[in-house]
C-alpha cells in the first residue's frame, strides 16, 4: 500500500483492469459503494449534497447519492453541467439516478449537513475558477462536514498543487492506491483524514505500471540495516567524521554528531579547526576530537581508510574554505552528506560540485537542502510548476546524489527515478537544529553501509518519529536521544 500512483498511472490501472474483463461501471459502482459505506461511518442518516462534476467523478457522485436515498438518507445531487452530455459510465450512473438533478449553485447547499464534494478528480487538468470557483468557496464555507471523493477538488492529484480554488475537505476517499498529491502540500492540508479503499482492482497492475513514487516507512529500508553480530567492533559498525564550524559555530556539528552516533556508528570523529577544539571537548565525551584547520588538513584525515563517512556543512561557514573542504572529501571517496553551508557555499557553481560528485558515480552521496538551499543549487528547478517529486529526482539526476528536500513533505529522491514522500514529520520538527539532526542520521547510516536512497528514507523516518515520540515542547537537542526508542520500534515492526 505504500507505493503511490500520479493521475496517469491510475488511469492505466482502470485501463488495465478493464481490459481484464471487469467493466469500467462496475468499477464506478463499487468506487461509489465504498464511499457511500464509508460516508454512513461517519454520521447517522441526515440531509446529504452531493455535488457533481461533468466526468468519471461526477459518476462516482451519482452512484453514491442513488445508495444513501436507497439507505434512507435524504439527498440533493447538484451537476455542474448538463446531464445529457455525461457519457460513458458517468452517463450510465446518472440514468440509474431517478432523484432531482439541480443546478449546482450556491444557495442549493442550503440546509446541508454533510456535502460530498464529486467535482474533480485527482486529474484535473486547469484551474477552477469562474462560477466554479464560486461554488467551491460556498462548500468551505457551509456549516457541514466535506467529503472528497478521490481528491478534493481544485488539488492536482500529482504536485499536491492548488488549481486556482480548492475544497478543504474533513474526509477524502480514494480508490486502490494513494495519490501523490494525498502527501505534498498543500494538497495534504485540504485533504483532511484519508481513506484508500478497495474497489476490485488488481495488485498485480502494479507490476505493469511500476510506479516510482511511495509513501516513507520500513518497507523501504527496514531489509538493509545491520544488526550486529556478537563479534561486532567499532570499526565494522562504521566510522563516520563530521566537520565543525568555527569556535562561535559548533552547536549544529555537535547535533549531527551525536545523532550519528546514537543511529548506530561505532566511532565518530569531530575535525575542527584548532580554535574550537576546546569548545568541542567541553561539550563531548564519546565523539573523539581531531585538528583539522583547512582542506588540506581535512584531506589528511580521511585518508584513513577506516572511515567510512563524512558529513559537512552545518555551520561551517559560507565560502570558499568550505568549497575546498567539500571537494576534499568528495575526492576521498568515503560516503558524503552535504547539508546546509555545504550546499549554499555552491550557489552559482553548482557544476563544479556535481562534477566532484560524478568522478566517482559508485560513492554514496546525500544532499540535504530545504527549498532555499535547492533554489540556490538547482536554479533551472525552482518553479513550482512541477510536482516536489519531479523536481527532486531532477535534481537527483542532475547532481549524481540521492536528494532529501526538507520540509513538512520531505521527499527523498534517487537518480534512477524513485521517489519517496515522508508523512510522519509533526509540527514541532520546525525547530532550529532539526535539520542538523537529520544529516547526522544519514551520516551515521551511510557509514553503517546502507545504500544512500535506503539509508535517506531511514533517517528521514527516524527523524520524525523521534519527534512524535517526543510531542510538543521539543528542541532540537531532544531528537538525538530519543533515536534509539525509534530504532526499537522499527525494529519491532
Amino acid at each position: 500500500m505504500s507505493k503511490l500512483l500520479t493521475p496517469d498511472e491510475m488511469y492505466e490501472a482502470d485501463r488495465a483492469t478493464i481490459k481484464a474483463g471487469v467493466p469500467g461501471i462496475d468499477l464506478m459502482e463499487a468506487a461509489g459503494l465504498a464511499c457511500a459505506e464509508y460516508i454512513r461511518t461517519l454520521s447517522e442518516p441526515c440531509p446529504v449534497c452531493v455535488v457533481c462534476g461533468p466526468g468519471n467523478n461526477g459518476g462516482d457522485g451519482f452512484v453514491i447519492a442513488r445508495l444513501l436515498v436507497e439507505a434512507g438518507w435524504p439527498v440533493k445531487l447538484l451537476l455542474a453541467g448538463d446531464a445529457a452530455m455525461l457519457k460513458g459510465d458517468a452517463g450510465r450512473a446518472a440514468k440509474a439516478w431517478n432523484g432531482e438533478v439541480l443546478p449546482a449553485q450556491a444557495d442549493k447547499l442550503d440546509g446541508a449537513v454533510l456535502i460530498v464534494d464529486a467535482l474533480f478528480g485527482a486529474g484535473l487538468s486547469r484551474d477552477v475558477d469562474g462560477e466554479l470557483a464560486d461554488l467551491v468557496t460556498s462548500v468551505n464555507e457551509a456549516d457541514a462536514m466535506r467529503v472528497a471523493v478521490d481528491m478534493p477538488s481544485g488539488v492536482d492529484g500529482a504536485s499536491g498543487r492548488i488549481r486556482g480554488i480548492a475544497v478543504d475537505a474533513d474526509h477524502t476517499i480514494t480508490f486502490f492506491r494513494a495519490k501523490p498529491g494525498h502527501y505534498l502540500e498543500p494538497g495534504r492540508s485540504r485533504r483532511g483524514a484519508l481513506h484508500v479503499v478497495d474497489i476490485g482492482i488488481s495488485d498485480d497492475v502494479l507490476g505493469t505500471i511500476d510506479p516510482r513514487c511511495c509513501l516513507n516507512g520500513p518497507d523501504e529500508f527496514a531489509g538493509f540495516l545491520p544488526v550486529p553480530g556478537a563479534a561486532a567492533h567499532k570499526y565494522s559498525r562504521g566510522s563516520a567524521v563530521m566537520v565543525s564550524g568555527d569556535a562561535c559555530n559548533t552547536g549544529a556539528a555537535r547535533l549531527a554528531a551525536m545523532s550519528a552516533l546514537r543511529v548506530g556508528a561505532g566511532l565518530v570523529t569531530m575535525a575542527a579547526g584548532e580554535p574550537a577544539l576546546p569548545v568541542l571537548a567541553s561539550h563531548l565525551t564519546a565523539i573523539m576530537l581531531r585538528k583539522a584547520d583547512n582542506a588540506g588538513e581535512l584531506a589528511g584525515l580521511l585518508g584513513d581508510k577506516r572511515i567510512t563517512a563524512c558529513g559537512i556543512g552545518p555551520a561551517c561557514g559560507v565560502g570558499h574554505d568550505t568549497i575546498e573542504k567539500v571537494l576534499g572529501v568528495l575526492a576521498s571517496g568515503c560516503a558524503a552528506v552535504l547539508d546546509a553551508d555545504a550546499l549554499t557555499s555552491f550557489e552559482g557553481q553548482s557544476e563544479l560540485l556535481f562534477e566532484a560528485i560524478g568522478a566517482l558515480p559508485d560513492r554514496p552521496v546525500i544532499l540535504t537542502p530545504h527549498e532555499g538551499e535547492f533554489a540556490k543549487l538547482f536554479r533551472d528547478l525552482r518553479g513550482p510548476h512541477e510536482s516536489k517529486c519531479e523536481r527532486a529526482v531532477e535534481a537527483a539526476k542532475a547532481s549524481g546524489a540521492v536528494i532529501v528536500l526538507k520540509g513538512a513533505d520531505t521527499v527523498i529522491a534517487d537518480r534512477d527515478g524513485r521517489s519517496a514522500i515522508n508523512a510522519s514529520a509533526p509540527a514541532w520538527l520546525a525547530t532550529a537544529g532539526s535539520g542538523d539532526v537529520l544529516a547526522g542520521l544519514c551520516l551515521g547510516l551511510l557509514a553503517q553501509g546502507l545504500p544512500a536512497f535506503e539509508a535517506a528514507c531511514c533517517a528521514v523516518w527516524l527523524h520524525g518519529d523521534a519527534a512524535g515520540r517526543f510531542g510538543p515542547g521539543l528542541i532540537a537537542e531532544d531528537l538525538p536521544d530519543g533515536i534509539p526508542a525509534s530504532l526499537t520500534n522499527l525494529n519491532d515492526l
